[in-house]
């Protein structure tokens, strides 16, 4: 898979590219990356790529014209692939999301703005999909569009161990029960007995409960949903209806 980033601050994504997961699996060639710096695409002397927003207000707005450039500098090199911006006015990205795009196995673009946001006309004509990581306001795109890269990287097929995603938060439907290691006793605190008996039965049913315990707490939503896709069994309802 090729991911193309449109960027101001290229070597922001040496931390996806040098280390861990992604880093691995770009050496197994899994994936690519390319930065363009829409700064190459502009004429003036100061190579401005943001100005003051009309109707007033504060901070600047990035200008349309040098990203659409840069992007069509990125579709001359090879890149056909969706276009993606960054917001908290976009889609919610989720595990689906990324199961989906990781499914359909199409480059893509990432755009990172900076600054109040980018001009509006870009983003109508060129943008396919605006992405939200959360509710919150980050500096720049570059974080979520790093945050992407991981999310959809780890997923591919050969860049980690498959049983290693396949019982993880989200991949069944709730969220993950909590871990364990050596020692067994550490500043007073025992691992669970039933980790340490050796009996695969009783520690799926374990395991299985502690991740409907944690997602009940702390994301209910999950639990409605996992139950209107079919993701629940017969033991994970009676469970909650004794717990709920």
């Amino acid at each position: 898979m090729r991911f193309d980033v449109i960027t101001l601050f290229e070597p922001m994504f040496d931390a996806v590219t040098h280390n861990g997961i992604t880093s691995r699996a770009m050496q197994r060639g899994l994936w690519s990356l390319n930065t363009w710096n829409p700064r190459e695409e502009t004429e003036d002397n100061h190579r401005t790529i943001d100005d003051r927003p009309f109707g007033g207000g504060p901070g600047m707005v990035m200008m349309a014209e040098p990203l659409a450039r840069t992007l069509k500098r990125i579709r001359r090199s090879g890149n056909r692939g969706r276009v993606i911006s960054f917001a908290p006015n976009g889609t919610r990205l989720t595990d689906e999301t990324v199961r989906r795009w990781v499914a359909d196995n199409e480059d893509m673009v990432l755009i990172c703005g900076r600054y109040e946001g980018i001009d509006q006309r870009f983003l109508d004509h060129y943008v396919d999909e605006t992405v939200s990581v959360g509710d919150f306001v980050l500096s720049g795109g570059e974080l979520a569009a790093m945050i992407l890269i991981d999310a959809v990287v780890r997923q591919l097929p050969g860049a980690i161990k498959e049983l290693s995603t396949l019982d993880e938060s989200f991949s069944t439907g709730l969220l993950d029960a909590p871990h364990y290691t050596r020692p067994e006793v550490w500043e007073g605190e025992t691992v669970p007995e039933v980790l340490l008996t050796g009996h695969h039965a009783n520690i799926a049913k374990w395991t299985r409960e502690k991740a409907l315990e944690i997602t009940l707490r702390s994301r209910p939503d999950l639990i409605e949903k996992a139950r209107s896709c079919g993701k629940l069994t017969k033991a994970d309802l009676l469970w909650l209806k004794k717990n709920a």
